[in-house]
């Protein structure tokens, strides 16, 4: 059974460009084939008051110095320029920022159909990650299909656990700037109008 990521969508503005998703993940294109206006929907969000736009954006990093920077430095002119922001913003955080950020993130988990094997190899999984590392794993999964989640969590896990810390320090601040991008093409996915 799949794992149910925070807010699975395409990582980036070639992928909204005519890639095949699923249907009903944010930022893929509407069923009926037609396709998705970010304009709508970035121009909707660079409206919001401050406030909502800077909890929108914990919603996609949970560190509050980037959300802040990252409402403070709206109007977007278009996807790119926020998907770019979102970069710069990222590789400036601190330590301390990426430990907020990644405080916030859930832990990837199994649907609750599963079977039993499976949660406990999860849990298992996580525990052995978190207790080398002392912080929750990180992946983003936008290029990997529903199916495959598990096995790509769990696949990178073990990768990851023979990692040095610095190394996977490195690795865990570049999967959040990923899960970043990612959840705010959702966001912008998103048409108010609906």
């Amino acid at each position: 059974m799949p794992v149910q990521p925070r807010h699975p969508a395409p990582a980036d503005a070639a992928a909204l460009a005519g890639a095949a998703f699923p249907a009903g993940v944010p930022g893929a294109p509407p069923a009926d084939g037609s396709p998705v206006d970010h304009a709508v929907g970035l121009a909707h969000f660079n409206s919001l008051p401050f406030a909502a736009a800077e909890a929108a954006f914990l919603e996609c990093c949970g560190s509050l110095r980037w959300a802040h920077r990252m409402a403070a430095h709206r109007p977007y002119p278009d996807l790119g320029a926020l998907l770019a922001a979102s970069d710069e913003a990222g590789y400036d955080l601190a330590p301390g920022d990426i430990a907020e950020a990644l405080a916030a993130e859930p832990a990837p988990c199994l649907h609750s159909d599963a079977p039993r094997a499976a949660h406990l190899a999860l849990r298992a999984a996580h525990a052995a990650y978190e207790s080398r590392f002392g912080h929750a794993f990180v992946i983003c999964l936008d290029a990997v299909g529903p199916s495959q989640y598990v096995d790509q969590v769990l696949a990178g896990i073990r990768v990851r656990l023979a990692h040095e810390v610095d190394e996977e320090r490195a690795v865990t601040a570049e999967e959040l700037r990923r899960l970043a991008r990612s959840r705010i093409v959702g966001l912008v996915a998103a048409d108010p109008r609906r």
